[in-house]
Formats: C-alpha cells, structure tokens, sequence
C-alpha cells in the first residue's frame, strides 16, 4: 500500500474521537438520540479543526445500517463506503472548484431522486463560502424546504462571506481552536504508535506552532519524523518553525522588566542572526505579556492560561517584577508594533525601538504618581514653598493668594469665624461659612489639588443631608474636573469628621452672594500672632481698634513673574514638558 499521511492516518472515526470540540460532537449527539435531526447544518472555524471530519461522522450516523444511531459499526457497509470517500449517497462537493450557478442547478436536479441504498441523500459542501452569490440564491429555495430525504452540510473557514439567507437556514456550529495541552497529548499519543521518541518540550513547541490547529500539528510531526528519524528534540521543531525557544522568550521578557536594554538588544540580535520569524517571536512575546497580566490579575489562576510547567515558573517569577498598569503598558506597546509589522522596511529596527519602548512603558510613571511627588516637594518646602499647580493641556490652576501683610492703619471690620482644631466635630447651627471653611481646610489637608478648585467656590446651603456647592458664571469651568466621584466621598469623609455623616454633596452654578469673600481658612491661624504685633506698634488711641481690623487679609498684587520662576513650577513644567498658558491669582 502507498503511505498514508499521519493526519489521514489517524482522522477521528468518531464523535468520541474528535479532539477539543465537545460543544459540537454533543450537540449532534443529543439530535441524533432525541430524533430533532434538521435539514442543514453549517460548521464554522479555523482551519484543521475538524469541520468536514465531524460532518463525515455525522454522515455515518445518519446513514448506517439501523440508523440514525450514534454507535455504528465500523465494519458496516455503508460505514466504510462514507469513509472511503465512494458513497453514492453522500457527496462531497468542493466550493472552491464548484462556485458557478450552473452547478447549483445540476445540484438542484439531482437531489430530487432518491438515495440509492440509504436513509438519506447527503451533501457536503467544503470551503461554501467561495460559492458565488448567484450560486447562493440558486440554492436558497432547496436549502429551505429540501426534500425529506435530503440533507446538507456545509463548512466554512470564512462565515462572514456567507450570505445571511444561507446563515438563516442552517443550524450553525463554531468550532474553536484546540488548546496546546490537548495537541500535545494527543500527537503524544501517535508518537508512541509511531514508535518515536519526542520530549515534551519538542511536543509543546510544535503546539505553539500550529496554533491551535490540530492538522497543522499532525502535517508537522509527519514532516519531521521523515527529518529526524525516530528521535526528535526541541531544536529540530524550533529550526523548522523558525521558532524562539520557551527560555529565549523568557529571557527576553525577563530583560524588559527589569529595564536591562542591552540584554533584551543582544538577544533579539541573537534570535535575528538565527533565522528566527521576527513575526512569530512579537507574537509569542504578546502572549506571554498577556498571560502575565492574567496571572497577576486572577492572582495565580492556571485555568485561564495555557502554559506549561517551566512558563508557570516563569509567570510566577515575573508578575513579582511590575504592576498591572507597567504590563497594560507593555502589551499596548508590542500590539502597536504587531499592527506595524507587517509594513515596515526593516522588521529588526521596528523590533528594537519597541523593546526599547516596552522599557520606557515599564518605568513610567502614572499621572497621578507625579502629582504625589510634587505634593510631597511642596510640603517638604515648608510655609514659604507655593503650591504646586494643577498643569493642564488648556490651562494653569494657580494657587491660593498669599495672606496680606500687616497694616497699622487698617480698617475696622469683623472678624472671621473662628477654626476648630482639625478633626474635631463641628456642630452644624446655622454658620454656613464657618462650616464651609472649615470643609476646605480639612480637604486642603488631604488633597491640595481638590482645594485648589475649593477656594474658588461658596456654599449654597445645607438641607436634608446635602450640601450644595456653587461655582461662579466665570470659574463655572471647574464644575467638570472637580465634580466627580472621587471629590464626592472625599467631601462626605470631611463632613463627617466635621460632625455631619452621611451627607451627600451637590456641585451647581451659582453667583456667590454679595459680599462673600474666597480666602483660605488657614488664614485665620496667623491671626493671633498678628494682633499682637500690631498691638505692639500701635499708639494708645488705636489698639482698641488695631487688632480686630489686621485679622482680616486684604488682597495683595500678584507677581507673575516670581510664581513663573519658582522651583517647583519650573520642575512640574519640565516634568510634563508643558508651557504655562494663564495664570489667575
């Protein structure tokens, strides 16, 4: 007898046989057992996963002696005639070479008479999608309402393309690609009735390659026992594949991590140098990746990947090394040079500059990090050191206006609503802006930025629980920044530690009522040390006076110029590569 290939060698029989598609053989099984057998059936999926397999099976059931039956006899007539490919009830047509409307009428000619010695005329039509559309239309009538004895399957690589008349009249099955653990099993499996020697490592490299096809993997473990002979290594797979090995994958991911460039450079010119597939190495990279941010994230659940023993290690090594945003980073990096990969000039260059990328992308900062920092420099700066302003693309948040020197001569006015300590509970009786100022300091205290937009606003009022808070007509632009989750339950914890929980808090625009004056509440501190400065200074005729007048600040001109060259403004400048567009005292 003349060889027969390993994947028609070992081509499933049965439904049992069938690796990976449960979903699918089950399906067809029940039908069959329950007698809810319809007239047309499409299997979708990639290629080398079994669609015109399971339809042959099917076919059998269908068709053998006693049928409809699921436990057919093998040496049964017509069973060998549909495995031999010389049925004359069940037809295989190919799509492909068969696309024209006229052989959709011959077919429409033919399915009228009855099968010559079976249940049931079947038709089975492989890769349907290359039928033409007057070639569909042909068939759209029969397809419908066939004759009793008539049944068709169809398969596809490419649903897309096929017509949504076609898709309405057929029971439709997706076939999913076949995990790596199942394809190393079984090509295990013939290896031993081959009688060949194959390591594990060698079985999971040709799994990899044939992604998720289980042809594929058969077509190659043929390929290279005619190349080694009847002992094959992971070497021999990873030269045929133009693979990178599992440890050079490692290795390399390993090099990103831990920002060592000229590592990940060297062995990315060590794989180029070695034939490796540029292509197939960014891919294996992305699924590593991926798989780290997975392992991470499901803290250490295996169900959702597929690796093996020495990958596992790997992951739980690796996912120690970066955070979930450094791995979202990275993968957003080697999936933009995937998409770029295919147009570039020079593979290796384009490989390079996102190893380097992928780098960057690891140590980078998040946003809300640099602020942390730049808070934490301001407070290290002590009372003298200005705020740090919040820097946007469209504008520049300045900071609060420093309280206004002394002056003998001041005007009497009232005095301010006196500060409780922080912390302390606020009895809430009225004093709406006694309440508010103390609100701002205690926020102040937690989050400079949130203050910032804070002392640009006023308090609307205190009803039921809900403080509504009002912006301007001309700061009604900071109802969109401030105005958020975050600002909500920060405000609900400071009134709660002011003697108000539960409260809910409202952002509106309002006009401020006449009068009312922003200034920060941490003005009122320096208050006492400012009366008795002045009460120092005074002539006797106006210390009853003097005091209670220089507790109130009065505005003072702002220089643009000192805030511009202040330290830290030029650090956050530098920082965010940013220009100062406005400045608003």
């Amino acid at each position: 007898m003349s060889y027969q290939v390993i994947a028609r060698k070992y081509r499933p029989q049965r439904f049992a046989d069938v690796v990976g598609q449960e979903h699918v053989t089950q399906t067809l099984a029940n039908a069959i057992t329950q007698k809810r057998i319809a007239h047309a059936y499409l299997f979708c999926g990639p290629r080398g996963t079994g669609k015109t397999t399971i339809a042959r099976i099917f076919a059998k059931c269908l068709n053998c002696t006693g049928g409809p039956k699921i436990d057919f006899n093998d040496q049964d007539t017509r069973v060998q005639e549909i495995t031999e490919g010389r049925s004359l009830d069940v037809l295989e047509i190919d799509g492909a070479s068969n696309n024209g409307v006229e052989q959709v009428r011959e077919l429409r000619e033919t399915c009228k008479y009855a099968p010559a010695n079976s249940p049931f005329k079947i038709y089975i039509i492989d890769e349907v999608h290359m039928l033409s559309t007057a070639a569909f239309n042909a068939l759209l009538k029969t397809l419908e309402e066939p004759p009793a004895h008539v049944k068709f399957m169809f398969a596809t690589t490419d649903p897309e393309k096929v017509l949504a008349t076609i898709l309405s009249r057929c029971q439709r099955f997706d076939l999913r690609r076949i995990p790596s653990a199942l394809i190393t099993k079984h090509l295990a499996e013939i290896a031993g009735k081959e009688k060949v020697t194959i390591d594990a490592a060698a079985l999971h490299a040709i799994a990899r390659g044939a992604d998720g096809g289980m042809r594929d993997a058969e077509s190659t473990l043929d390929q290279l026992i005619s190349f080694c002979g009847d002992k094959i290594e992971e070497a021999d797979v990873l030269s045929m594949f133009g693979l990178a090995a599992q440890n050079q994958i490692l290795k390399l991911s390993h090099a990103v991590l831990a920002g060592e460039i000229s590592i990940a450079l060297t062995q990315l010119d060590e794989l180029a140098r070695g034939g490796k597939d540029l292509g197939r190495l960014l891919g294996d990279l992305l699924n590593h990746f991926r798989n780290l941010l997975i392992y991470q994230v499901s803290k250490g659940d295996l169900n959702l990947l597929e690796a093996s023993e020495a990958e596992v290690a790997a992951l739980k090594e690796q996912s120690a090394l970066a955070d979930t945003g450094a791995f979202t980073r990275i993968l957003e990096v080697l999936a933009d040079a995937e998409l770029r990969l295919r147009d570039a000039a020079s593979k290796k260059i384009l490989l390079e500059v996102s190893l380097l990328r992928a780098i960057e992308a690891r140590n980078a900062l998040p946003l809300d990090a640099v602020l942390r920092q730049l808070n934490q420099l301001r407070g290290a700066g002590g009372a003298t050191a200005p705020p740090v302003p919040a820097i946007t693309p469209a504008r520049t948040v300045s900071p609060p206006p420093a309280p206004a020197p002394i002056h003998k001569t001041a005007v009497p006015a009232p005095a301010p609503a006196p500060v409780t300590q922080p912390g302390a509970p606020i009895p809430f009786a009225g004093d709406l802006s006694g309440l508010w100022h103390s609100l701002v300091d205690a926020v102040g205290r937690a989050s400079p930025f949130t203050r910032g937009y804070l002392i640009d606003a006023h308090p609307v009022s205190f009803v039921k629980g809900v403080f509504v808070i009002g912006f301007d007509p001309e700061f009604e632009d900071h109802l969109g920044l401030v105005d958020n989750a975050r600002n909500h339950t920060l405000l609900a914890a400071k009134l709660a530690e002011l003697g108000h929980a539960q409260a809910m808090i409202k952002f509106i625009k309002a006009e401020a009522p006449t009068g009312w004056e922003r200034k920060p509440a941490a003005v009122t501190a320096s208050a006492p040390v400012a009366t008795k400065a002045a009460t120092a200074t005074a002539k006797p005729g106006e210390a009853a006076t003097a005091a209670p007048a220089e507790k109130k600040s009065a505005p003072v001109a702002f220089n643009k110029d000192e805030f511009k060259n202040d330290p830290l403004i030029q650090k956050a400048l530098e920082i965010f590569k940013g220009t100062i567009v406005e400045v608003r005292a």
